[in-house]
């Protein structure tokens, strides 16, 4: 058996690998993106009152540029355009093709809309939709580029597939203001203290790397040094920033230069809490003064699946989502091995930790997350495909529509409806991720959707439910006979669920209340006259195990001292350890995410991951047969 090589430079080879890459993926994303033609496009009339174009400040767009946008919109199907200055600098072009995720020049139904933040074009009906007002009059005040990087977020969820980039030669774009750096990168959802720290810990390992790795370290250093012309370079490449040349040459010292700024930046903004997280506190501070026992109903003694007084605790642990104050429990049953959280949180207790999570405060990370889901919802919605064609489907739990409006790549025939308590699910509708939106708890509305759908899914739902046995009634009252019913939920039988204890990531506590054994549940439908069609387990796993685990011990150690919840100061000592913390973290975070990547593979070749995806058809009754 050959040894294994470890004499090898590892370091220097791994980083030559995701240079070359990057540098790959920067190419083939450039070609993806289109480039205008004004000339072409010279005769064409933009309908009055149906596009409206916005610049920053500095951006000069003339009028040929415009006739060309509106035309290649209008070929193509777009109805959001982000402009790209042919011009435009080095150091933006390669942030922006580094951030780029197209499908045919346009943004892939989920990626988060993030642009050159020069310019937009955005059709009358979109603007509508998103209640974006565009006023271009002589004495308004133009946008900077964070503020058109926070426009083309909130507008690419109300045109999803149909948000785009393209290159304008004609466009004039000023040059970058350094001291806005820091206040541009958090526009675009991108956090500049670890992406400083991270610049800098690269440069000195590329550095180390060309001194004490050879050939291997010296490869690599030449890479990232002319990865610039390498990406930029050639006669036919439609960026052309006029400082290649020199962003090139001193490609080291642009980028310590780079990470020196957006430093320099972040420090000369407010110090202390931000103002949304002080206007938050006085309320919670009042909800808190009379602690956290009122949140939970009393400790039941038997288990709420079978009845069994067979308990034992499975795990013990606080908040590490969002740190708020509390300890919660999950215990288990020993006959049938159902893991549910006793004492359970009320629905104050429920309202109390499920706020500024996925809306509020947590809206955009929350929409970032999900946004990374395209895969997996397709792969959700491409279940049912050996069993039918669905014609009026019920998201239930759907929240913002993410699964229903990527479905549709799936099943573009299909009228996807969503159903959740949460008014995110009437969002979705003026979005149009979802045709009909259904407010209120499932049990209470079933009564009045009876037989309306032929599928109806639950996708990381019944988790969170108070009484799941209560929703699969309400599914069974919904189904028209012979309808589709998808599940998908954690496995609590998951290895990583004991190796991992507190900190693995799907406890996810306190939100998750019931964490049922998939034995269990093919019981409960099969005594609701559903006939188990198809199951997945390795296709369902979540790469979140590991960087979970992180995340969470990172919040552990760490947690955030200006959330509304929190104490609201933090002395030298305390901003002092959070940093080292979050800076240790990083090596953590990437091995983490090697690590779930194996895992992953793992899970789809032993079919033993951490969920599991059930397909189950609803039977008719005998009277419903005849």
């Amino acid at each position: 058996m050959t040894p294994f090589p470890t004499d090898l430079p590892w370091a220097a080879i791994v980083a030559l690998a995701g240079l070359t890459a990057g540098t790959v993926r920067a190419r083939r994303r450039l070609r993806a993106v289109p480039v205008l033609d004004p000339a072409s496009d010279s005769r064409s009339t933009p309908p009055p009152g149906q596009w409206h174009l916005i610049s920053a400040r500095g951006v000069e767009v003339d009028d040929a540029t415009v006739r060309a946008a509106v035309a290649h919109a209008e070929r193509t199907g777009l109805q959001v355009l982000d402009l790209v200055p042919a011009r435009l600098d080095t150091e933006r072009a390669l942030s922006l093709l580094r951030l780029l995720d197209l499908s045919a020049a346009r943004y892939h139904r989920t990626a988060d809309g993030r642009g050159a933040g020069q310019a937009l074009l955005i059709a009358e009906d979109v603007r509508r939709r998103a209640g974006v007002e565009c006023d271009t009059g002589p004495h308004h005040s133009r946008p900077g580029p964070a503020e058109l990087h926070i426009l083309l977020k909130r507008l690419k969820p109300y045109a999803p597939a149909a948000t785009g980039v393209a290159i304008a030669p004609g466009l004039a774009a000023p040059p970058p203001d350094p001291a806005r750096r820091a206040v541009d990168l958090r526009a675009q959802g991108l956090p500049p203290g670890l992406l400083t720290v991270a610049q800098l810990a690269g440069l000195a390992l590329l550095v180390r790397a060309a001194v004490a790795d050879g050939g291997w370290g010296a490869a690599a250093a030449a890479l990232y040094w002319l990865q610039p012309a390498l990406v930029l370079g050639g006669p036919r490449t439609p960026l052309r920033p006029a400082d290649l040349v020199r962003a090139t040459a001193a490609r080291p010292l642009y980028s310590l230069g780079s990470a020196l700024r957006t430093a320099a930046s972040d420090r000369s903004g407010p110090a202390g809490p931000a103002a949304e997280l002080e206007s938050l506190r006085p309320g919670y501070a009042a909800e808190l003064k009379a602690g956290t026992d009122r949140f939970f109903e009393p400790r039941r003694a038997d288990c709420p699946w079978c009845g069994s007084t067979q308990l034992s605790v499975r795990i013990r642990v606080p908040d590490l989502l969002q740190g708020k104050p509390g300890r919660f429990t999950l215990e288990q049953c020993g006959e049938c091995r159902h893991v549910f959280q006793n004492p359970r949180l009320s629905l104050d207790g429920l309202d109390f930790y499920y706020r500024d999570f996925y809306e509020g405060l947590g809206v955009g990370g929350a929409a970032q997350v999900f946004g990374t889901m395209g895969r997996s919802y397709r792969a959700r919605a491409a279940m049912l495909k050996p069993f039918g064609t669905p014609t009026a489907w019920l998201d239930v739990g759907t929240g913002h529509g993410h699964f229903c409006d990527s479905a549709r790549d799936i099943w573009p025939g299909t009228r996807f409806d969503g159903l959740d308590m949460s008014a995110a699910v009437r969002e979705a509708e003026v979005r149009g991720w979802v045709g009909t939106a259904h407010q209120g708890q499932f049990p209470d509305l079933a009564a009045g959707l009876v037989h309306r759908y032929d599928t109806v899914s639950m996708y990381h739902y019944l988790e969170h439910t108070r009484e799941p046995l209560a929703e699969l009634d309400a599914a069974a009252a919904v189904l028209a006979p012979g309808g589709h019913l998808l599940i998908e939920l954690p496995d609590p039988e998951s290895r990583l669920a004991r190796i991992l204890g507190a900190h693995w990531l799907p406890w996810f506590q306190p939100q998750h209340q019931h964490l049922i054994p998939i034995a269990n549940l093919r019981q409960a439908l099969a005594d609701r006259g559903f006939s188990v069609l198809a199951e997945e387990h390795g296709a369902a796993h979540q790469a979140c195990d590991f960087v979970g685990a992180v995340l969470l011990t990172v919040n552990r150690l760490a947690p955030h001292p200006y959330a509304p919840w929190g104490p609201g100061t933090a002395t030298r000592t305390r901003r002092v350890v959070r940093t080292v913390v979050h800076t240790a973290a990083l090596p953590c975070f990437a091995v983490a995410a090697v690590l779930d990547r194996v895992r992953a593979g793992v899970a789809r070749a032993t079919e033993g991951g951490n969920a599991y995806r059930l397909l189950a058809r609803r039977t008719p009754a005998v009277h419903e047969r005849g």
